[in-house]
């Protein structure tokens, strides 16, 4: 089989990953917090259940990315990864108590580690020009994910029957389903999904020297960096056409010079340095919005239900139809972000997004806190508000991740893309927990997921 060929399948394994990811997502919150509740468990639990998977998710991620950064795997890592997703949904099945349910949503979550590696993978196997785009269609994928699958809800809730000693209804039967989606994927992992080399970068017009192993894909000519902040002068480099393209965004290089090392030889964490690789300006900046457009995702979603529930006496059949109609205003939003990409530096893609997140934000301080009027109109304010806040995730989401790729050293991009998960992932742990227990102080937790958004947009 050709080179060509290999990569498509491979594309095609790692979109089908990103895609299952989001069912799971789509069919599970929906109905966890029915779930709890048979169960007998407190309000809280329904943000410790979703805080869990993503705190086992934010420490196997840096994990995950610096295996693959030293081996340049990523197969063996994915089809161990999945083990704990397919060990975790069958705990969630098997449903018999709220701390084996809590404990599921903790090894699934370990699963989701594999994501930093594969974003190392697609940060070396693509042009920077074309990355924007790349991104763009992998989180696509796990929108239609998301899409798809709430239309899966909608069956697996008929279930009703006993498997053995287990009870399969609408509660358990998400866990069964996942379970067995995830070991249809190893297989496609194992006959569909190969370590390809890295990019060949001749072949795109990119030439790269030895001693640009440790330097960030963007580089600035100028000495003054972003935001103003002031870098040491060195000599000149090569630069790639991409590069030069992306001056326009102003990143500032690493503060000190990085000694060539061949690519055989050196480990790519040879003179890598956490402090000079994270703690600057425009790193600091993209981080920051991973996670705060995170948490205030997460902390209204965990939000939703548990409204929907007390204002209009939704059931999971609602839930499940108001998240497909999510899904495809999100997918609709990477699709635009996507065409846009091309066409405007991702600093503007990056603005558009937030100015649509404050927007949302400001909406939904005023009318979801405390709905006003009667039954259609706290429906229609709910509804502009959960459209506003989907409609600016895309911007935000492929912005950040694309540029934060290239103020980031390619060789450790395994651990990088690791440190930025664990960023989101302590979000996703944060936002349910806010949310969670503040459902009756709803100015209180609005008020404070504005400031911080006001104070990444500034």
């Amino acid at each position: 089989m050709d080179n060509r060929r290999k990569r498509k399948l491979t594309y095609f394994t790692i979109g089908l990953l990103f895609l299952l990811s989001g069912v799971e997502y789509a069919v599970i919150l929906p109905t966890i917090w029915r779930y709890l509740q048979t169960l007998e468990a407190a309000p809280y639990f329904l943000g410790l259940a979703l805080s869990a998977f993503s705190l086992s998710g934010l420490l196997s991620g840096p994990l995950f990315g610096h295996w693959s950064d030293r081996t340049g795997a990523t197969k063996k890592i994915i089809l161990f990864a999945n083990f704990f997703e397919i060990i975790g949904n069958f705990m969630y099945f098997m449903g018999f108590s709220k701390w084996l349910l809590l404990s599921s949503r903790l090894v699934a979550g370990i699963g989701t580690g594999a994501g930093s590696s594969i974003f190392g993978f697609l940060t070396r196997s693509t042009a920077p020009e074309d990355r924007a785009t790349v991104f763009a269609a992998v989180m696509a994928c796990r929108q239609a994910g998301l899409l798809i699958g709430p239309a899966f809800n909608i069956f697996l809730r008929l279930c009703d029957f006993h498997l053995g000693p287990f009870v399969v209804n609408k509660y358990t039967a998400p866990g069964l389903f996942m379970c067995l989606l995830w070991i249809l994927l190893q297989l496609a992992v194992v006959f569909m999904y190969w370590d390809l080399p890295p990019l060949e970068k001749g072949k795109q017009g990119l030439v790269e020297e030895d001693n640009e192993e440790e330097k960030p894909l963007m580089v600035s000519q100028e000495l003054v960096g972003s935001y103003g902040s002031v870098v040491t002068s060195s000599p000149p480099t090569h630069r790639t056409p991409a590069a030069s393209n992306a001056t326009l965004n102003h990143i500032s290089p690493p503060l000190s010079p990085v000694p060539s090392e061949s690519h055989e030889s050196s480990s790519p964490f040879k003179n890598f340095s956490i402090s000079r690789e994270f703690l600057r300006e425009e790193v600091v900046v993209l981080l920051a919005a991973q996670f705060i457009t995170l948490f205030n995702q997460t902390a209204l979603e965990t939000m939703v239900t548990p409204l929907t529930q007390k204002y209009f006496s939704y059931g999971e059949l609602e839930n499940s139809v108001m998240y497909c109609l999510c899904g495809v205003e999100v997918i609709a939003g990477f699709l635009f972000v996507r065409w846009l990409s091309r066409r405007v530096a991702e600093r503007v893609v990056l603005a558009i997004g937030l100015t649509i997140c404050n927007i949302s934000g400001v909406w939904c301080l005023i009318f979801l806190a405390k709905p006003l009027g009667g039954f259609p109109w706290q429906l229609t304010e709910f509804i502009i508000g959960v459209f506003l806040q989907v409609l600016g995730l895309p911007f935000v989401a492929v912005a950040q991740v694309s540029l934060f790729s290239k103020v980031t050293a390619e060789k450790t991009q395994g651990f990088s893309q690791g440190v930025r998960r664990s960023v989101g992932g302590l979000a996703t742990i944060l936002g349910p927990l806010w949310a969670g227990g503040l459902t009756e102080n709803m100015y209180i937790m609005m008020g404070v997921m504005m400031a911080l958004l006001a104070l990444l947009t500034v």
